[in-house]
């Protein structure tokens, strides 16, 4: 039996139990960023929840927005608009990618690997979908659902933004958007799945994952064809 992975001495491991302002959360993760870039700082794994907001990426189409019940924020980010709030799980992630291979094609396929292995362990079998972003399930209906997005920016080769997992927000906050622009497919959590909705146990989850994710970085070479596609 394999023995786990030690967790990294190179990267901090953050978790904010209160929200945290959109604002001040990019600030922050921009600021990181110069940080690792000038080798004055760890790289971050940053988890957190947001008060409820929609952010808007770079291909953000306005008719998308259906209802700004909640403050929009441009996220500077890829992608279109996306939805954060309470009971949802953010993951800021500042990755020196300049010494883990230089290949964001790379870090997103395996990115989405480890969101996948850590919802397998609270109980939700879930997937990457040919020609769609995010991480997909079955809802309770049977229906292909979304239950993970990711939008990444990278700059000097150091990743900003990251991912997000719905472990029990309210779903109907979804509806003042088209999320990620993709309208024909509902979106879940885990608790609406009956899996394990414990915040706690999904940074556990996410905690137990990383080291191996971001082994699979560095050993990735330059194509995702050189990468096991099952992770």
């Amino acid at each position: 039996m394999n023995q786990p992975l030690p967790f990294p001495d190179s990267v901090e491991w953050r978790v904010d139990t209160a929200p945290v302002a959109y604002p001040e959360a990019l600030a922050d993760m921009e600021a990181r960023a110069a940080a690792i870039q000038a080798g004055e700082a760890r790289e971050r794994v940053w988890l957190l929840e947001h008060p409820p907001l929609y952010t808007a990426g770079t291909s953000a189409d306005p008719a998308e927005l259906i209802d700004p019940r909640f403050p929009v924020h441009d996220a500077g980010r890829g992608g279109r608009y996306t939805y954060h709030g309470p009971g949802q799980r953010i993951g800021y992630l500042n990755i020196d990618l300049g010494r883990r291979g230089k290949d964001v094609r790379n870090f997103v396929h395996h990115l989405e690997g480890w969101m996948i292995a850590a919802l397998g362990d609270l109980g939700v079998e879930a997937r990457r979908a040919e020609g769609r972003i995010g991480i997909w399930t079955d809802d309770a209906q049977g229906r292909e659902a979304k239950i993970g997005a990711l939008g990444i920016r990278v700059r000097r080769w150091v990743t900003l933004h990251g991912f997000s997992i719905n472990v029990d927000p309210d779903l109907s906050h979804f509806s003042g958007i088209v999320p990620c622009g993709i309208s024909e497919y509902p979106v879940t959590s885990i608790a609406a799945l009956g899996g394990m909705a414990s915040m706690a146990a999904l940074d556990g989850a996410l905690h137990a994952h990383f080291p191996a994710f971001l082994n699979r970085l560095g050993r990735c070479g330059t194509g995702v064809e050189q990468c096991g596609t099952d992770r």
